[in-house]
């Protein structure tokens, strides 16, 4: 998650900075429609590759997925520190659905 969190920052900081030349800043100029479409063609890229069974073309497209997504992230005020939170709650779930299904031989 770290990298994670690394990359959001980075992306922070090209919106704040508006560098010229920045894919970044641009994809932030241009709005969160340009940036939603960047992240569907991504996705479909992704899943294109996959349904290829090319491995490493599916990690590149991945990872473009990520960026994007991070990107969007940024725009709409949502921070990696969120998604994990509801990761965490995910896990917890999937821990207490365990229990329940636990069958006391005993009884």
């Amino acid at each position: 998650m770290d990298l994670i969190k690394n990359e959001y920052q980075v992306i922070l900081d090209r919106r704040s900075e508006h560098a010229e030349g920045s894919y970044t800043s641009y994809l932030f100029e241009q709005g969160i429609d340009k940036i939603l479409k960047k992240v569907g063609e991504e996705c479909t890229e992704m899943v294109i590759a996959a349904k290829n069974n090319d491995k490493n073309e599916t990690v590149y497209e991945i990872a473009d997925l990520i960026y994007h997504t991070l990107v969007m992230m940024a725009n709409q005020g949502i921070t990696p520190e969120d998604i994990e939170g509801e990761l965490m709650k995910r896990a917890e779930k999937r821990s207490n659905l365990k229990k329940f299904h636990q069958v006391n031989k005993n009884s």
